[in-house]
């Protein structure tokens, strides 16, 4: 299940050294309130609730201490990590108080933020080829380390969901995709892709938290084992899909047979717009399905995606399921989900910089299997069991920890 990086883990910096946050869409609302929520834990304003590595095997386990991540980025946005906290503040999702004591950060946060990439550059700027483009994000988040003397830097790609690229022979060849890159008249990647491979040529773990492509192409995913760089995506597993994945086992295990499984996701905001694209919102649906129809063997799984601008931030998301038991009778279950969406990814942004950290530190390459534990659409694995993908992130702890001499109690 496990790649591993050719020379081991003895030569690379311990995991719980100051480490780099690099985050892609560094003025969106994740990465802000992410970042926010990072300087209140740090100076003991606020409580780390919602982190899973706080508690145990993960507080033992030797992970960067929250005080010791560094936040910088990458985006296309010129509203500051400031102004977007302000309009969550304005929006009642996160409180003034807050905003006040991690003013400061977030300033510095933004004046690590660098100019991102886009598949449509400003009128007037010059074509850069995407070989170009990717060595330009890699210079940045090296400049970033080495500056701010970091053991490493962890990459997470929170960038609205984008179309899926289509088929071609680049995304496997990596000769093909050698060529294509180099010309500045083509664009075979998808800027998630360019993202992902900037991260492969900095040497930074990276981490997909959308539906987007990135890593998850045959090229990319080889060159990541072959350089000896943990990658975890994709598509952040926080709400509604983290409830499916706990209440479709249990059917399972009590012998009841799901029929059907009806779910609608109601959300404005910018991921609100972007879903309204259909092309764009294709991925999103086939990610928050595929787990579902694996777990309960039903392909009666329709999910509608709608958006609704003034509900903002919060996301609410309802399910419908119909069950058959003892005898042929019937059972139906309806649940619905209300929350602001940021809140519930922010601390699991926070918890995979860590985890990636430890991972880099003991050796790993390619897709980290056991990180699927905070994805939809797991990378290396198909278990979408959440009960034993919480066992298997609990076993992977302790197992990297061992590698970098440093096992947590095990408390089982």
């Amino acid at each position: 299940m496990h790649h591993f990086a050719s020379d081991g883990s003895s030569d690379r910096p311990a995991p719980d050294a100051r480490t780099g946050l690099w985050l892609v869409g560094a003025r969106g609302s994740v990465a802000t309130t992410a970042t926010l929520g990072l300087a209140a834990i740090a100076d003991g304003r606020a409580a780390p609730t919602g982190c899973v590595t706080v508690s145990e095997p993960f507080a033992s386990a030797p992970l960067p201490s929250f005080g010791d991540l560094v936040v910088g980025g990458h985006d296309i946005s010129d509203v500051s990590m400031v102004k977007r906290a302000e309009l969550l503040v304005e929006a009642g999702m996160i409180a003034p108080r807050l905003l006040t004591a991690a003013h400061a950060a977030l300033e510095r946060a933004d004046a690590e933020v660098r100019p991102g990439y886009s598949a449509h550059p400003a009128e007037g700027a010059p074509r850069e080829s995407q070989q170009a483009a990717a060595e330009r994000l890699a210079a940045d988040i090296v400049d970033f380390r080495e500056r701010h003397g970091l053991a490493r830097v962890v990459v997470v790609d929170l960038v609205s969901t984008e179309p899926l690229p289509e088929p071609a022979p680049e995304l496997s060849d990596r000769d093909l995709l050698r060529a294509a890159l180099a010309d500045p008249e083509r664009a075979v990647l998808p800027p998630s892709s360019v993202t992902a491979y900037a991260a492969l040529l900095a040497g930074a773990p990276f981490a997909e938290f959308t539906p987007s492509a990135s890593m998850h192409l045959p090229v990319l995913l080889e060159l990541a084992a072959e350089l000896g760089v943990p990658v975890a995506g994709q598509d952040g597993k926080t709400g509604q899909t983290w409830l499916r994945t706990i209440l479709a086992p249990a059917f399972a295990a009590r012998g009841l047979r799901v029929l059907s499984w009806a779910g609608a996701n109601l959300l404005g905001g910018g991921d609100g717009a972007t879903l309204a694209d259909p092309e764009a919102v294709q991925s999103k649906l086939a990610s928050k399905s595929r787990g579902l129809q694996d777990l309960t063997g039903s392909e009666v799984t329709p999910l509608h995606i709608d958006n609704v601008p003034d509900l903002g931030d919060i996301k609410v998301a309802w399910d419908h399921v119909h069950v058959e038991g003892f005898l042929g009778s019937r059972l139906t279950l309806q649940t619905t989900w209300s929350a602001y969406d940021s809140m519930l990814a922010a601390p699991l942004v926070l918890d995979l910089a860590r985890l990636l950290a430890l991972a880099d530190a003991a050796g790993y390459g390619g897709p980290v299997a056991e990180l699927g534990f905070f994805f939809k659409d797991p990378w290396g694995s198909d278990v979408h069991d959440f009960a034993a993908q919480t066992v298997a992130l609990a076993d992977w702890v302790r197992e990297a920890s061992a590698r970098v001499g440093a096992a947590p109690a095990d408390r089982s």
